[in-house]
């Protein structure tokens, strides 16, 4: 691309600088945008979602209590993932071994229903890997390191996770590469920006996620409101614990996640709140979460707890994403939801193709809600 073209890329007002706004935000830099990245939080990225997360990259598992667009988007951003990540300044761990699913003698029936939710997504969509059944030495040879406590499994494979983190670290030191730098503790609102806009030209881009809260409602009617549904997180270290994959126990009441990181670190989460409440985890959800982590693996009872967080994702009343668009060149994304890590990338690629080319043809095949004002 020439220098000439480059140069005429119209500016964007990038507002949050979460997941969704530092991958918008280098894509469109690596493109020749220039851009205004602002957020309303601090730099350690505390007040953000992102940094609260396991970052698993599982459609499949995940369509036990998803949608099928959902699953759509998050096994077309498994492949995309890699590009995403080739060019950022520092490397982020990623990796696509599968995921393990376990389950007690006593809860046999509530993996009976999670087969059958697999067996429907299949159907729905039948370019999904197919769900393996592993027992005794097929399940020892998976996961040797839970194969004394468990006897049976569902293996499925292609699914993925990345270091949600190294991530968002990686994206931040690319901006800076690229001469962007992220504008800390400043908060524009929505009328603000636009005022911007019409003296710079150029396209803003809401990526605030609860803090599009006040705006949402207005711009789109406020049956379509955002809320927030609270997560919560622990964070071990443990070097007795060896899983080479993401790991799922189910249970009727509190099934959870256990996601290896580098390093014996681990990330266990379950559990979901319909709540804006980001105070400290309650001594309930912190026994359930240890107590099944304990169940999977007895080296979880000498590891350490380096964190124990919350905090809420922005969510729709469906529980799916959408990007609409409010004002000429003005596009609100939110509603993530729980699925940030897996779905983000085709998002940024719906946007992507309607700020450069004027089709959503991406969101169309991905069945992602993109609203777009009349021509």
């Amino acid at each position: 691309m020439s220098s000439a073209s480059l140069s005429s890329r119209p500016p964007v007002l990038i507002l949050g600088a979460g997941l969704m706004g530092r991958l918008l935000a280098v894509t469109l830099a690596q493109a020749g945008h220039p851009l205004r990245v602002v957020d309303a939080g601090p730099p350690d990225g505390s007040h953000a979602a992102a940094r609260v997360a396991a970052a698993m990259l599982a459609p499949l598992a995940e369509s036990a209590v998803t949608e099928p667009n959902v699953v759509a988007m998050g096994q077309y951003a498994l492949h995309r993932w890699p590009a995403l990540l080739a060019p950022l300044a520092a490397p982020v761990f990623f990796q696509q071994e599968g995921t393990l699913i376990l389950w007690h003698r006593q809860d046999t029936p509530e993996a009976q229903r999670f087969q059958t939710q697999l067996a429907r997504t299949g159907q729905a969509l039948p370019s999904l890997p197919t769900p393996q059944p592993v027992h005794g030495a097929e399940l020892a040879e998976v996961e040797p390191a839970v194969a004394q406590r468990f006897h049976h499994g569902l293996y499925l494979p292609d699914e993925g996770q990345l270091d949600n983190r190294q991530l968002l670290q990686a994206l931040l030191a690319t901006l800076q590469q690229l001469g962007v730098q992220v504008e800390w503790n400043t908060t524009l609102t929505l009328e603000q920006a636009q005022a911007e806009q019409q003296r710079r030209g150029g396209w803003v881009l809401d990526c605030r996620g609860l803090g599009a809260q006040p705006d949402w409602g207005q711009q789109h009617n406020q049956t379509q409101t955002l809320r927030g549904v609270r997560g919560e997180v622990a964070r071990l270290h443990a070097p007795d614990v060896t899983l080479r994959r993401p790991t799922r126990l189910l249970h009727p009441r509190y099934p959870i996640y256990i996601a290896p990181k580098q390093d014996h670190i681990f990330v266990i989460g379950a559990t979901e709140i319909e709540t804006n409440d980001t105070s400290p985890a309650s001594v309930r959800s912190v026994l359930e979460l240890l107590s099944a982590a304990y169940a999977v693996h007895p080296g979880f009872g000498e590891a350490r707890i380096l964190e124990l967080n919350t905090q809420c994702r922005p969510t729709l009343p469906d529980n799916l994403p959408a990007v609409r668009e409010s004002a000429p060149r003005v596009l609100h994304i939110n509603g993530l939801y729980r699925h940030g890590f897996m779905i983000s990338p085709a998002v940024l690629d719906a946007v992507l193709e309607w700020m450069h080319h004027g089709t959503t043809q991406t969101a169309q095949r991905l069945q992602l809600r993109f609203d777009t004002l009349p021509a």
